[in-house]
């Protein structure tokens, strides 16, 4: 299979928008500019594969590409799409869209009634975007995409972004190397419908990144020093609004630079990196863990491409027809949400039972347990 390569996305031109944001270390949006738009000219120039992975998109992504225009294509610099079920007639908001692949992409999976917007800082990438508006709207039969140009840290600043307004909230790879991660995901919260969520890849460390790694201009640029420690993702994700931070899947990230290498083991032998899918719900009224209520879903297998089984995240991998124990965050993600159709529901909340064993407070990557990528075991109850 091909390698794909992580979001390439996010350039800036500086003589355009003027706005410095820093990480606090030193680095700003334009120390990421010159990274990406003069230091790295390809792929190949990537100094780790931190933002590489493996695998070819699934056969109906491909026949989508296949209606993208061909300057779109050419000037991504991501991989394949992170996106998830269920977007039939939704509004979409794509954080760091680039020329727009991701958004065209997700325009055939909303369909006419729905609606994709793009947002990216960079005006030559925007400007694909736009030009191309015309061109795809004629492929597709219809026109439902709009791109904004802005930083995805001051998504206040874009007017027609209305709070409350959005579905589903899409982005792949571009949080880490933003310099202000909080005012991303608060921004997330204000601007998603109850019951929305925020689905996205980005990559994550097991321990908090130090200083001394942080103000490494090449390590932020290449998506390590970046990283979130997982916990304080957890932590930050909850004090934004998204109660309950649901693990889709993961991956170890091995950095196969001996040089960089020597720079990460000299801090710490121990300081690891993953690549992490998440899903964050717009929910209120979730708990601070799994509680038992002695409830029940089954799941009927009528979403697209899941006849056999539907995947919520790495604990909850629920067969078609079989009735599938669930905590009460679980039945609300599903009963409060896009997914309800698609589900019966057995019990309520009236009894409690107690939480659920295993909720626990480890490293939740099973890439970090198994030494392999994964998304939990299906098999272990609700959590």
């Amino acid at each position: 299979a091909p390698l794909l390569t992580l979001n390439r996305k996010h350039l800036i031109s500086p003589s355009v928008l003027k706005m410095t944001l820093s990480n606090g270390n030193g680095v700003t949006h334009e120390d990421v500019s010159e990274y990406y738009g003069k230091t790295l000219g390809a792929t190949e120039d990537l100094k780790t594969n931190a933002c590489l992975t493996d695998g070819a998109p699934p056969a109906f992504i491909r026949d989508c590409l296949r209606n993208i225009h061909p300057e779109v294509i050419a000037k991504y610099y991501g991989c394949g799409l992170c996106i998830p079920d269920v977007l039939e007639g939704l509004t979409v908001l794509d954080l760091g869209c680039g020329s727009g692949r991701d958004v065209y992409l997700a325009a055939q999976l909303v369909g006419p009634k729905g609606k994709v917007i793009g947002v990216d800082m960079t005006t030559e990438q925007i400007n694909v975007a736009k030009e191309t508006q015309e061109w795809h709207a004629t492929k597709f039969g219809y026109s439902n995409t709009e791109f904004h140009q802005g930083f995805i840290e001051k998504l206040e600043d874009i007017t027609e972004l209305i709070p409350n307004s959005v579905d589903v909230i899409i982005s792949n790879c571009v949080i880490n190397l933003s310099p202000d991660k909080e005012s991303v995901i608060r921004n997330c919260y204000r601007l998603l419908k109850p019951g929305g969520e925020v689905y996205f890849s980005d990559v994550y460390s097991s321990s908090r990144v130090p200083k001394s790694l942080a103000e490494d201009k090449v390590l932020w640029g290449e998506c390590i020093s970046g990283a979130l420690y997982w916990n304080d993702f957890h932590n930050l994700a909850k004090d934004c609004g998204f109660l309950d931070p649901r693990l889709v899947k993961d991956s170890p990230i091995t950095v196969s630079n001996p040089k960089i290498e020597e720079t990460i083991h000299a801090y710490s032998p121990n300081l690891k990196f993953y690549s992490a899918t998440y899903r964050l719900w717009k929910l209120d009224d979730l708990e601070s863990h799994c509680e038992d209520y002695g409830q029940a879903v089954i799941y009927k297998g009528t979403i697209p491409r899941c006849g056999g089984a539907f995947t919520l995240d790495g604990h909850h991998v629920i067969e078609t027809g079989k009735v599938f124990p669930v905590c009460g965050n679980t039945w609300k993600m599903i009963k409060d949400t896009r997914l309800e159709p698609h589900f019966q529901f057995i019990g309520n909340f009236d009894r409690h039972y107690g939480i659920y064993a295993d909720c626990g407070t480890l490293i939740p990557f099973e890439s970090a347990k198994s030494g392999a990528g994964g998304g939990g075991d299906a098999a272990a109850g609700c959590c």
